[in-house]
């Protein structure tokens, strides 16, 4: 089909009479409609290394059950390449609150199931970090969660996990992609019957064991116990699942680690994947506090954290004396929890000589000094947490280093590695430890920030998206790209460029004209370093019609930062305008 006009697409889709009920019905809607048309059906729905991802409708370009099964049928093709012992092993399913999700959940179940693949699926929504555990403990070669993560309710999403629990590896993503688009015809995608499946044990239903295993390798991300103990008691939180699967392991984490005094913010623990109080079910977004700041002010909590839908990002804010709350950025709650995390093993005396941190190349260097600090390697990696999974796997392999935490700037954190993916549970239970060992000091976490800016320099970073859907879209993003790379700026804001990365091309390229390798895997990222120390940074998202635009700055105090961070912003938006 992908050889075909839309207008030829668009018509086998209208005139197949088995075509799901709903989606028929939309395509009617449409009728007419030539951009909407063309849209859904100009090109297939791209299917990267982080999976895909994509507006809910009727098309080859949308999230729906066809689309569904032809990315499954890529898996199950793949997995018919390998030992039927490998196939034995199965794939482990999850799925978030969103529309579909469950049904999509199945409808991989179905696909796989007429390979002769056995599944693993969740009785109800959980977190995807979840679904990386589950991987692992199950021991299944594969795994699918079903999520659009933060994206608004018009999306959902499918990503697969390899057998180590972290997002399948460039190498086999790329075969498996290979064989989705083999998969040409949508609708001749073979699926089982569920029951069928369920009879002969190829569908095997899980939850409350999986769930347990899970809370029980939680338990170990709590390091002081006397001081959670201690504190737990009194400290009041409010947390928020944002509609999603966060709310029921949240709740038994936070229980089961000692924190007794926290409220669920009661709308926003309905699981409900319209997201009817929030714009944008994202806790990057200051809108998505809103509930949790009144319920926060009418509680005097001390601390507020929110999760997304599919519990892998978690935000903060942190009440002030006035009553007012402040959010806090991802790169300054990771500053705080590796701080914590390095000083109280320290102070146990159980802090590794190969202990190592590591970070994706546009977070903060704010925590490589914290890690310098207390002797601990940071390691920087590509952005996307398989490449964080991947030194956990070397580290573990050659028995090299020890890993104390991974994080990206984007709210995603790891403290123990038994998830292979940013996990907002164990983020969750760890910044309330933080903030009890602040508040012994008769502090809050904004004050702890504070301590380690007096102590680190001050740090002001801000990430700078800009969205561009549509047919067009890609071409304006690899033109920006192309200027970027080919009219390369030789100062930002008044400040020379010392150096710039092309990941794409492995090279490190010095004013002077020298060039070094860059020893990380191609991708289509720039970076520039700066003579003050700061850097930007450009790549286009992976899974969202967007380019993303970095900056990191530091200064000896909070306004020169913050005024080097607006002015590198007004720089950046000059050289794209022009």
């Amino acid at each position: 089909m992908e050889s075909m006009s839309w207008e030829d697409t668009y018509k086998v889709w209208k005139n197949n009479n088995d075509l799901e009920s709903s989606l028929k019905k939309e395509l009617d809607g449409l009728a007419g409609d030539k951009d909407a048309l063309e849209d859904a059906f100009y090109a297939p729905l791209e299917f990267g290394t982080a999976g895909m991802r994509g507006v809910l409708g009727a098309g080859i370009n949308r999230m729906n059950i066809y689309t569904v099964r032809q990315a499954t049928e890529g898996l199950a093709s793949f997995m018919d390449t390998l030992n039927d012992d490998v196939k034995k092993r199965g794939v482990a399913i999850s799925y978030d609150s969103r529309h579909h999700s469950q049904e999509f959940a199945y409808e991989s179940a179905k696909v796989l199931g007429a390979h002769g693949i056995k599944s693993f699926v969740f009785e109800s929504l959980r977190p995807t970090p979840e679904l990386s555990f589950t991987v692992r403990h199950l021991h299944t070669y594969a795994g699918i969660m079903i999520t659009a993560s933060h994206n608004p309710k018009e999306y959902n999403g499918y990503k697969i996990y390899g057998e180590d629990g972290a997002q399948m590896p460039p190498k086999e993503s790329d075969l498996i992609t290979k064989y989705i688009r083999q998969a040409d015809d949508l609708f001749a995608i073979k699926v089982a019957d569920k029951d069928k499946l369920i009879s002969d044990k190829m569908l095997e239903v899980i939850g409350d064991q999986v769930d347990q295993a899970y809370l029980a390798e939680i338990k170990n991300v709590t390091i002081n116990n006397e001081l959670v103990e201690k504190e737990g008691q009194t400290m009041k939180l409010i947390f928020s699942p944002l509609h999603g699967t966060g709310a029921m392991l949240g709740e038994k984490a936070l229980r089961q680690a000692g924190f007794k005094n926290f409220t669920m913010v009661p709308e926003q623990a309905i699981t409900d994947g319209d997201f009817p109080t929030v714009k944008k079910p994202n806790p990057e977004d200051a809108a998505a506090f809103d509930l949790s700041i009144k319920l926060g002010q009418e509680q005097n909590a001390d601390l507020l954290i929110a999760v997304d839908p599919d519990a892998d990002r978690l935000g903060a804010a942190v009440r002030q004396p006035d009553g007012e709350y402040q959010l806090l950025t991802g790169n300054q709650i990771a500053a705080l929890m590796l701080n914590y995390i390095l000083i109280a093993h320290e102070k146990d005396g159980s802090l590794s000589e190969n202990a190592a941190v590591v970070k994706s190349i546009v977070s903060s260097e704010f925590a490589t000094k914290i890690a310098e600090k207390h002797h601990a390697r940071m390691i920087n990696v590509l952005t996307g947490f398989k490449f964080i999974a991947e030194q956990i796997k070397d580290f573990q392999t050659n028995n090299s280093q020890t890993f104390m935490f991974g994080f990206e700037e984007s709210y995603g954190y790891l403290i123990k590695p038994f998830v292979r993916d940013k996990d907002a549970i164990q983020s969750l239970v760890m910044l309330a430890e933080v903030a009890a060992f602040y508040r012994e000091q008769g502090k809050n976490l904004y004050d702890g920030l504070q301590d380690l800016f007096k102590e680190y320099g001050y740090f002001a970073e801000k990430t700078i998206s800009r969205t561009f859907d549509g047919i067009e879209g890609a071409a304006q993003i690899e033109s920006l790209m192309a200027k970027f790379r080919d009219e390369a700026p030789t100062s930002f804001a008044g400040y020379s460029v010392t150096a710039m990365e092309d990941f794409a091309k492995s090279e490190k390229k010095f004013a002077d004209g020298t060039i070094e390798t860059i020893e990380l895997p191609e991708a289509n990222v720039l970076k520039y370093l700066l003579e003050d120390g700061t850097w930007i940074a450009i790549r286009p998202s992976g899974t969202e019609p967007k380019i993303k635009f970095y900056i990191g700055t530091q200064a000896d105090t909070n306004e020169k930062a913050q005024q080097k961070r607006a002015d590198f912003e007004k720089a950046i938006d000059q050289f794209v305008n022009e």
